[in-house]
């Protein structure tokens, strides 16, 4: 459906240059929601902003249903641009244009008949649930109802690809749920390819199935969802899947906590097994939990848990060995 290949983008600063893409290559499959996720400043906003070129890259090539885009001329590239939505951070909505006329604008530059218009509108306003502001401007609406007046104007050349520019930045936690569950609905139901950037975790998690994550204009790691979160390699990853988890402990904790301290990693059904009890058990240690919780994504558990062990070192070994057997990660933070 997508693939991006070596792209770079520099940008002239004063007398030298930056760069904020470097040599990025991924590839999303059709029907699949992909995220990219890093902190400011890692280069989202840009990349995604290549792909329908409205940031043209310095180098590389951008690949839509297997046809090279960057060298298209004008002509040729609208016609790419009608066939891919963009939901923008700050909604981007005409302020002196009722949701109606909001929503008509890309139809109209695409050349739709009146009645074509009429139709379409009504189809989405139903699918974002705002058949009842088909007249209201938007500044008569919630923040929240400005993002669905978006997503709905995105779709209105019924597009196979929707890029997503921070979508739920601009939203509170409540509105920002309802948002990720209405585009999870449009890809399970229209099957339309989605690429969503954010800086936040919790939203790629809620969403994706597969996520890039993005450093100094780099993807320094890229997986599926669920095994980015279960096993993630980077370093940045692993600090942003904590951060978003709250599983780092406060320094006065660490400082009283006594004995071998390790971090496990549960995938699946282990999540839900009581794996600490009977390791506390039958090795005969002191086993304290300092932290932990299950998550859910895609449906699939993965537990986390900090926990202390006590007692004799070679009960202690034996311990960490047996599991070691039974998670799917086990770092050890401090030897005892």
């Amino acid at each position: 459906m997508l693939e991006l290949k070596n792209i770079h983008v520099r940008f002239p600063a004063g007398d030298h240059t930056v760069d904020a893409v470097r040599g990025v290559s991924l590839s999303v499959a059709r029907g699949e929601i992909y995220g990219i996720v890093g902190t400011s400043g890692a280069g989202k906003s840009t990349l995604l902003r290549t792909i329908n070129l409205l940031e043209r890259p310095t180098s590389g090539q951008v690949w839509i249903d297997e046809r090279e885009i960057t060298g298209l001329d004008a002509e040729s590239l609208r016609a790419v641009r009608l066939r891919t939505g963009m939901v923008f951070q700050h909604f981007n909505l005409a302020h002196s244009r009722t949701v109606e006329d909001n929503i008509a604008l890309p139809l109209r530059a695409a050349g739709a008949s009146e009645e074509r218009i009429r139709e379409r509108v009504t189809q989405l306003l139903e699918l974002v649930e705002l058949s009842d502001k088909r007249h209201a401007f938007p500044g008569q609406l919630s923040g929240g109802q400005k993002q669905r007046v978006g997503i709905a104007r995105a779709l209105a050349n019924e597009p196979p690809l929707l890029l997503c520019d921070e979508p739920t930045s601009a939203v509170d936690l409540e509105t920002t749920e309802s948002i990720l569950d209405l585009l999870a609905g449009i890809n399970a139901r229209l099957g339309v390819t989605i690429v969503i950037i954010s800086h936040e975790m919790a939203v790629i998690k809620r969403i994706c199935h597969r996520v890039a994550v993005m450093q100094a204009g780099e993807v320094v790691e890229e997986n599926a969802a669920y095994d980015l979160f279960a096993t993630p390699q980077h370093a940045l990853t692993r600090e942003l899947i904590e951060k978003s988890l709250n599983l780092t402990l406060p320094p006065r904790l660490l400082e009283q906590t006594k004995g071998t301290l390790v971090r496990l990693v549960y995938r699946g059904e282990s999540a839900e097994e009581p794996i600490i009890a009977a390791t506390a058990r039958q090795h005969q240690i002191h086993l304290n939990i300092l932290h932990g919780r299950i998550e859910y994504i895609a449906g699939r558990p993965i537990g986390i848990l900090i926990v202390s062990l006590e007692g004799d070192s070679r009960h202690i070994a034996d311990a960490l060995h047996h599991l070691e057997i039974k998670v799917a990660q086990l770092e050890i933070l401090r030897h005892g």
